[in-house]
């Protein structure tokens, strides 16, 4: 069973997720795409792709949520609901599980349905799809999970904020060091997608698979960049990379001290991070 993730988490993170993503990338997709496109967003979550890139998108179109945790859909079609009403669209469910975002440009179809990824693409819908996409997902998987699947595809494959190892806080700690090289051996421990997760390799070995397979591919950076007003985005990670580095070296009394002294700094507006990440678009070259 591969992980999951909580939900107040991946809310506090969409704004960021949203700064981040290279909007170039997504318009090239956008681009790509036919009339009334039908998207496969793969670990979904609570929906922020889809609220990010179905505006961008800008005309009628369907997408498929998949995800391990039934509550997380349940949020995400919760909240789909709320901001589509917040900005005036009408929403209505013809099926369960299902929702209809009725917008100026076209209704948004959008559909759940509770998946393990972990052997994606087998048992994935994508008779019908026009594009897979996915956010903070790929660094995640193995080697094996991302040559199935560039092997399997023949649509649009689009990878949002996969980490790049570039990570800094700022003011320096004596401790960033070994913080990071903790929290780098977390990252490549087995999530659950058949293998060791690819972490800050992610782009580059989809790229490679991608691009065997005759696509064109295209990348950008994406970091998150944090600051005073994302005080407790900054305490989350300020936990999880002392958490996960405290598990490798557990005898490195310079973490808790790094730990402390960082909440510390984000609770009176005195910490920023710059968080590496990059995006991956990977478009079937036209056959002449």
């Amino acid at each position: 069973m591969t992980e999951s993730f909580d939900g107040d988490w991946l809310d506090r993170r969409e704004p960021a997720d949203a700064r981040a993503r290279d909007m170039r990338l997504a318009l090239m997709l956008s681009d790509a795409l036919p009339k009334r496109p039908h998207l496969i967003d793969l670990g979904a979550g609570t929906g922020s792709l889809f609220r990010w890139m179905a505006p961008l998108i800008g005309r009628a179109q369907a997408w498929t949520l998949l995800d391990a945790d039934r509550d997380l859909l349940d949020r995400a079609f919760e909240t789909i609901a709320e901001r589509a009403d917040d900005v005036g669209f009408r929403v209505s469910a013809p099926a369960k599980r299902t929702l209809l975002v009725h917008t100026p440009a076209g209704a948004w179809r959008v559909e759940g349905l509770v998946v393990d990824l972990a052997d994606a693409p087998h048992g994935l819908p994508l008779d019908k799809a026009d594009a897979v996409v996915c956010t903070a997902l790929c660094d995640l998987v193995s080697r094996h999970w991302v040559r199935r699947m560039a092997k399997k595809l023949r649509v649009p494959f689009y990878a949002a904020l996969n980490v790049d190892g570039r990570d800094r806080f700022l003011p320096p700690h004596p401790a960033d060091r070994a913080v990071a090289a903790g929290f780098r051996r977390d990252q490549g421990r087995d999530k659950g997608f058949d293998g060791l997760a690819l972490g800050p390799d992610a782009t580059r070995v989809m790229a490679e698979a991608f691009r065997k397979r005759g696509f064109g591919v295209t990348t950008a950076p994406s970091p998150w960049r944090l600051g005073r007003g994302d005080t407790g985005m900054l305490i989350d990670l300020v936990q999880g990379h002392a958490g996960a580095a405290a598990a490798h070296r557990p005898r490195d009394a310079g973490i808790a001290a790094w730990r402390a002294a960082r909440l510390r700094q984000a609770s009176v507006g005195r910490l920023s991070a710059r968080i590496g990440h990059s995006d991956l678009l990977a478009l079937p070259l036209k056959q002449k």
